[in-house]
């Protein structure tokens, strides 16, 4: 977690994703146990509520599980769960938008692949 907290979203959120972003560089594994609370929210200087906010968010969609009175771990494929959600998000956000934008310009998704092919 060597990342920055910034003003542009809600302090959890980055929270959740700086963890999802450590398990897809396989510096959380599956079964790990992740920092707590509290290490988290020493180390940003946030309130404890918001960092459990953050992690609350994961264990609803199965990334992290809790062992009670031990902590919360990576759960199994949780680095194929964030895969798969980022994919969705990813063309939801930016390929129907391209692709609506290209098409107002009347580029053809023939054009799209060179420019895609000439930006490699």
């Amino acid at each position: 977690m060597n990342e920055m907290l910034n003003q542009q979203k809600s302090i959890y959120l980055q929270i959740s994703e700086m963890i999802e972003n450590d398990i897809l560089r396989d510096v959380l594994l599956e079964n790990e146990k992740i920092p707590s609370t509290n290490e988290l929210a020493k180390f940003f200087k946030i309130n404890p509520a918001t960092a459990a906010k953050g992690i609350n968010l994961l264990v609803e969609e199965g990334i992290l599980y809790k062992k009670r009175g031990i902590g919360m771990f990576v759960a199994e494929r949780a680095k194929q769960e964030i895969k798969e959600k980022r994919r969705n998000a990813f063309y939801e956000n930016f390929i129907k938008a391209l692709l609506t934008e290209a098409s107002s310009l009347g580029i053809s998704k023939q054009e799209l692949v060179e420019m895609i092919d000439r930006a490699e």
